[in-house]
C-alpha cells in the first residue's frame, strides 16, 4: 500500500468536540492513524480515551476555543454548544476512504459490526473497524487495518443517511424518542429505505433466519446479529464456511451481557440495554440459567416517559426487578417523571413480583444482593453508569 492510500488524511488537522465518547473516540484514532494531526476535548474522563495515545486531549468544564486553521467536528452531545461541523460530516468521509461495511438498525449494531470485524481479524483480512463500544477481543472500539472499514451507523441523528459504504446492513426498525428528526416509525423506515437505495449491497437482517448454532454469547437475537454478520460477509467476498467457524468464537463487546464475576454462587452480568426490546431480549437470553434478578437503571426523561409501560412489560419477565432514579446524561428533569413511575407499572401488571425502588444505584446493590441465592443471575441493565454497582454487588455476594 502507498502512504498516499495509507495516509489519505496527511496535512490535515482535526480538532474533536466530545473525544471522549463511543464513536468520536474511534473517528480520532482512525483519523489519526489515517495521517492527521487530531487534538480534541471533552467534560469528562472516558474508558475510550485510553486508546488515544499521541493525541492531544483537554478536559475541562466549558470547552476550550479549537487552535486557529484547525477543522472542528463537534459531536451530538455538544451541537450547539461548539461551532463546528457534526461529527456525521467526519464519519462520512471516513466511509469514503476505503471499502466500508455499515451496521444499521435499532438494535444490535454494536454485537452486529464487532462480528463482522472480528471475523475479518481472525480470518486474516486486517479491517478498520469504528464500534460504538469495547471490543475486548479486538483490543478496543476502534482499529485501523488496511482491509475493510466496518461501520456502525447511527440513526438516531441520522448520521447513517450521509454515509454512502459498498455494503449496508439494516439489522430492523423500531422508534425511539431520540428519533426526533423522523418523529414516526414510518419517517424512520423512509429514512432507511431512501439510505439503502445508495447502497450497492445491501443485507436485510429480518428476512434471514437466525444462524442454527450456538454461539459464545447467549440468545435468539445474537444469533439473528450472527445470519446478518455472515451475509455481509459473504457479499464482502469472505467463504460462509469460514465466517461460520470463527464467528462462534466472538465473546461479545462490552456491557452486551458482559460477564462480571461471580461470588456466592451469583453470576453478575451487565447490559447496555436501555430500550423496552433489548431489555427483553437479555431477559430472555438469561432464561433458563436460574433465577433472573434485575437491576435497572432507566436512561433519558424523555425515554422513560414514553416508554414507561414498555419497560414494565419487560421487566415482568424477570423473576425480581429493582429499578432505579432515571440517569439524565444530556436531558434536564420533567417534572413527574421518575424511575418509580415503572414500578408502579410493574405493580400493576404483575402482582406479587418481587420489586425494589432505590433511587441511588449503590442502594438497589444492597437491595438485589439481599434477594440473591445460589444459582441465581444478577443483571445490570442501563446506558447510563449502572455497571459500576457490578464490583459493589460482587462484594456484597461474597
Amino acid at each position: 500500500m502507498s502512504s498516499s492510500s495509507s495516509q489519505p488524511l496527511a496535512g490535515r488537522r482535526l480538532w474533536i468536540a466530545g473525544i471522549g465518547g463511543a464513536g468520536m473516540s474511534a473517528y480520532a484514532l482512525l483519523a489519526h492513524a489515517w495521517g492527521a494531526e487530531v487534538a480534541g476535548w471533552d467534560r469528562n474522563e472516558t474508558p475510550f480515551l485510553a486508546h488515544l495515545g499521541g493525541i492531544d486531549v483537554t478536559l475541562s468544564e466549558e470547552p476550550p476555543s479549537p487552535p486557529a486553521g484547525w477543522e472542528v467536528f463537534v459531536s451530538t452531545a455538544y451541537a450547539g454548544q461548539v461551532q463546528g461541523s457534526p461529527r456525521a460530516a467526519l464519519l462520512a468521509e471516513l466511509v469514503a476512504l476505503r471499502r466500508s461495511i455499515v451496521v444499521a438498525g435499532a438494535h444490535g449494531k454494536t454485537t452486529t459490526s464487532a462480528m463482522i470485524a472480528f471475523c475479518l481479524d481472525r480470518l486474516g483480512a486486517d479491517p478498520a473497524f469504528l464500534v460504538g463500544g469495547e471490543i475486548p477481543q479486538l483490543g478496543g472500539n476502534a482499529g485501523a487495518g488496511s482491509g475493510w472499514l466496518v461501520v456502525e451507523g447511527d440513526e438516531s441523528d441520522g448520521t447513517v443517511a450521509s454515509l454512502r459504504p459498498e455494503i449496508g446492513v439494516l439489522l430492523n426498525v423500531d422508534l425511539d424518542v431520540h428519533h426526533a428528526n423522523v418523529g414516526t416509525r414510518a419517517g424512520l423506515e423512509r429514512m432507511f429505505e431512501e439510505w439503502l437505495a445508495h447502497v450497492p449491497k445491501a443485507v436485510r437482517a429480518e428476512e434471514l433466519e437466525p444462524v442454527p448454532f450456538e454461539l459464545a454469547v447467549p440468545g435468539e437475537h445474537n444469533r439473528r446479529n450472527a445470519a446478518a454478520a455472515i451475509a455481509a460477509l459473504e457479499l464482502a467476498g469472505i467463504e460462509r464456511a469460514g465466517s461460520e467457524r470463527v464467528i462462534r468464537e466472538f465473546r461479545g463487546a462490552g456491557r452486551r451481557l458482559e460477564p462480571k464475576g461471580e461470588a456466592g454462587g451469583v453470576r453478575v452480568l451487565d447490559s447496555y440495554a436501555h430500550h423496552p426490546a433489548e431489555l427483553t431480549a437479555d431477559l430472555a437470553a438469561l432464561t433458563g440459567d436460574g433465577r433472573v434478578l434485575a437491576l435497572f437503571q432507566p436512561h433519558l426523561y424523555s425515554r422513560t416517559r414514553h416508554l414507561v409501560h414498555g419497560f414494565a412489560v419487560a421487566l415482568a419477565t424477570a423473576d425480581a426487578a429493582c429499578v432505579t432514579e432515571i440517569y439524565p446524561a444530556r436531558e434536564a428533569p420533567i417534572p413527574g417523571v421518575t424511575g418509580r413511575a415503572i414500578v408502579d407499572e410493574l405493580a400493576a401488571l404483575r402482582p406479587g413480583m418481587r420489586l425494589g425502588w432505590a433511587p441511588d444505584p449503590e442502594d438497589a446493590a444492597r437491595i438485589v444482593a439481599g434477594w440473591a441465592r445460589p444459582g441465581d443471575v444478577v443483571v445490570t441493565l442501563g446506558a447510563g453508569n449502572v455497571d459500576r454497582v457490578a464490583p459493589r454487588l460482587l462484594e456484597l455476594l461474597a
